[in-house]
C-alpha cells in the first residue's frame, strides 16, 4: 500500500487507515485479530482508536495484539483524548490536566511507551485552546506522543489552533485533522480542507464510507447484522437515509456498475483521492468487510466519474 506523508511532517502512514471504534464492543478479539492482520498483509500501517472508544476497550484490545500479530515498530499508532462515555452518557474535557491524564491511561491500556499520533478529539469552549494544545506540547517533549493532531474541529477552530501552535518557537506545529468526509458530508470542502491545506495539516476523513450507508447494503432495507439496526447505531446512520442519501447512493451504484467495480470502492477512491487527503479511516465490523477496502490500492476513478459524483453530491 502506497505511504503518504502526513501534512507537512516526516511522519509516513499508509493511504488507508484502519478505524477501531467497535473493537471491544461490536467487533471481538477474533474478528479484531483478523482484521488487523489482513490490514497489515495489504502494507496497511495507520490503525486509529480513542480512549473514548469502547470506553477504553478498544485501546486495550489493541494492546493485545501488538506484538503478536504485527511488531510496534510495523504500524503507525494513533489515539485520541477529551471525549468520555464513562458516565453513561457522552462527556467532554479538554483541559491539560484530564488529557494528560487519558493519554497516560492510553498508553498503559495500548502497552506502549507512546503513541505516533494523539489527536484532542473534540473542540470545547469549557478549556482555553492555548491550555489544551499545551497539552500537546507536553506529549511530544515528554516522549509520550511523537506527532500531534485535533479531531472535529470547524473551519475556524482548525486555522486558529494551527496558527496558536507556529506563532511560537518550540511549539508543536499540528500534523493532522480527523473529520467526517464522504460523497454523503463534504461541508469539510467549504473551509476546513482549505485551511488545513494552507496550514499544512494532513486530513484523515472518518466515515468515508457514509456510516456505511455509501456501500449500497440500505438501498432496500436495514439489515439485520448492520450497524443501523443496532440500537446505538441506529440514529447515527439513519441520518443519511433520505432522499438526498438515496439519490447519491443511487449515482454512486451506478458508476460502479458501469466500472464493474463495488459501491464501496467507488466510494472510498473517491474520499481517498480528494485533496489534502492523506488517509481514509475505514471502520469495519467484519475481516470479511474490511477486505472489501482493502483491493482498492491499484484503482482509480476516470475524471468524468469524479465529475458526476462531484455534481450529485455538492452541498
Amino acid at each position: 500500500m502506497q505511504q503518504r506523508s502526513l501534512g507537512a511532517t516526516g511522519l509516513k502512514a499508509s493511504r488507508l487507515g484502519l478505524g477501531t471504534m467497535t473493537w471491544g464492543r461490536d467487533t471481538d478479539e477474533h474478528e479484531a485479530r483478523d482484521q488487523l492482520v489482513a490490514f497489515a498483509e495489504a502494507g496497511g500501517t495507520l490503525v486509529d482508536t480513542a480512549a473514548g472508544y469502547g470506553d477504553g476497550a478498544s485501546e486495550e484490545l489493541i494492546g493485545t495484539l501488538i506484538g503478536d500479530v504485527v511488531a510496534r515498530d510495523e504500524v503507525v499508532l494513533a489515539t485520541k483524548a477529551g471525549i468520555s462515555r464513562r458516565t453513561g452518557e457522552r462527556v467532554t474535557d479538554t483541559s491539560r490536566g484530564h488529557l494528560l491524564t487519558t493519554l497516560d491511561a492510553s498508553l498503559k491500556r495500548l502497552g506502549v511507551d507512546h503513541v505516533d499520533l494523539w489527536q484532542v478529539h473534540v473542540w470545547t469552549d469549557e478549556a482555553p485552546v492555548e491550555e489544551t494544545l499545551s497539552a500537546l506540547d507536553l506529549a511530544v517533549t515528554s516522549g509520550r506522543a511523537s506527532y500531534v493532531g485535533i479531531s472535529n474541529y470547524t473551519g475556524w477552530q482548525t486555522a486558529q489552533a494551527a496558527t496558536w501552535q507556529r506563532a511560537v518557537p518550540g511549539r508543536v506545529p499540528l500534523a493532522s485533522t480527523q473529520v467526517e468526509y464522504s460523497l454523503l458530508n463534504r461541508q469539510v470542502e467549504h473551509e476546513v480542507i482549505p485551511a488545513a491545506r494552507a496550514l499544512g495539516l494532513g486530513v484523515l476523513p472518518w466515515s468515508p464510507l457514509g456510516r456505511g450507508v455509501l456501500t449500497g447494503k440500505y438501498r432496500t432495507g436495514t439489515p439485520s447484522d448492520s450497524r443501523a439496526a443496532t440500537e446505538h447505531f441506529a440514529r447515527f446512520v439513519g441520518a443519511y437515509l433520505d432522499e438526498r442519501g438515496r439519490g447519491i447512493v443511487e449515482a454512486v451504484a451506478r458508476a460502479a456498475d458501469g466500472l464493474g467495480w463495488s459501491p464501496l470502492e467507488v466510494s472510498l477512491v473517491w474520499v481517498r483521492d480528494r485533496p489534502g487527503v492523506t488517509a481514509p479511516i475505514v471502520g469495519a465490523r467484519t475481516a470479511a468487510q474490511l477486505k472489501g477496502a482493502l483491493g482498492i490500492e491499484d484503482l482509480t476513478l476516470p475524471p468524468e466519474i469524479i465529475d458526476a459524483l462531484d455534481d450529485v453530491s455538492a452541498d
